[in-house]
């Protein structure tokens, strides 16, 4: 690669995309790498600033920014992940199935401290729709040393650093807890919005169970949800501190064990999580029901690939935890659980 004038380029071949942009009208390539520049193309490359430009030259110790994008893309290709064509010496990782995405980010930090190199991901843990953009790469450079994407490579390893787990379709049962439900005073609001979370999932909801204030009615719901099959009981109110507030209490009487009771997210401080015999039990705050987005939608798609959470997993969650409670919801485009 070499720089020449403009008006000396006639008959080079251009090794990088020119790209012309008009606010707020266009950005789009108006010559592709690998375009044999004509005379007619030199008034098109001044009229864009162009005085000088870089053309190809055969060199045997230095790649393409294009073919260093392929290489880079390599290092996060998995299953359930495809790439975009190369525009611009960019690609860009997109998903083909739903799923969450786990990034391995100790390595990516690695890579990104080499110069030259850049891999930017959207966060780890997250849902991810079929068709939602991962990642993008590329060097910084139009050319860069073959021997130095032949030493990132063996830094990198052969395992992606990308992972689109696709999610268990999980049996579950609601278990709702609440005199004021119970006797018929109020009408339900947790059982709806509890379904419409679990909906993307692909889960087969068991039944829900309604349940007066006794820590025995809740034990017996939680059991026979268990016998029926249940992979997964999410139990909704009495998370509180209130003397009626025995969820908590039924939850650990059933013999499940609890990781945590209480998370350092808002909303969602008093979530609990346990596991009976391998098989996540929640406690759900009364916040699920109004808030649009929670500490239940931050764990989620995680248990949904039966990730067993642990309590750093949920003290790790406090960077980021607070909810802004914007007036119009952009979970997950958001830095909520981020």
């Amino acid at each position: 690669m070499k720089k020449i004038p403009v008006a000396e380029a006639v008959g080079s071949i251009l090794c990088h995309d020119i790209t012309q942009i008009i606010q707020d009208v266009t950005k789009q390539a108006i010559f592709r790498k690998g375009h044999v520049i004509a005379a007619e193309d030199v008034p098109v490359l001044l009229s864009l600033g162009k005085e000088n430009i870089y053309v190809w030259e055969a060199d045997e110790t230095m790649m393409h920014e294009n073919d260093a994008a392929e290489i880079l893309y390599g290092f996060c290709h998995n299953e359930g992940i495809a790439k975009s064509e190369v525009k611009e010496g960019k690609i860009e990782a997109i998903a083909t199935r739903d799923g969450c995405l786990k990034v391995d980010t100790t390595r990516l930090l690695n890579l990104n401290l080499v110069e030259e190199i850049m891999i930017a991901t959207i966060h780890s843990n997250r849902f991810v729709k079929q068709g939602e953009k991962l990642a993008g790469m590329r060097v910084i450079p139009l050319a860069i040393a073959k021997d130095k994407m032949e030493s990132l490579a063996k830094m990198v390893g052969e395992t992606p650093l990308l992972n689109l787990i696709p999610f268990n379709r999980k049996k579950v049962g609601i278990v709702t807890t609440g005199s004021e439900i119970f006797k018929g005073r109020i009408t339900d609001k947790f059982g709806p919005v509890i379904r419409e979370k679990l909906a993307p999932f692909g889960c087969e909801i068991l039944g829900q169970t309604i349940t007066d204030d006794k820590v025995a009615d809740i034990v017996s719901a939680i059991k026979a949800y268990i016998e029926m099959g249940a992979d997964m009981v999410v139990c909704t109110g009495g998370m509180s501190v209130d003397p009626d507030d025995v969820t908590p209490s039924a939850i650990r009487e059933v013999g499940a064990e609890v990781i945590s009771y209480g998370a350092p997210v808002l909303p969602g401080a008093m979530f609990l999580l346990s596991y009976l015999d391998g098989k996540p039990i929640l406690g759900l705050p009364g916040c699920v029901m109004y808030s649009k987005a929670t500490i239940f939608d931050l764990v989620l798609p995680r248990i949904m690939i039966d990730e067993r959470l642990t309590k750093l997993d949920l003290a790790i969650l406090g960077h980021g935890g607070f909810c802004n409670s914007c007036s119009t919801c952009n979970y997950p485009s958001c830095a909520f659980g981020k």
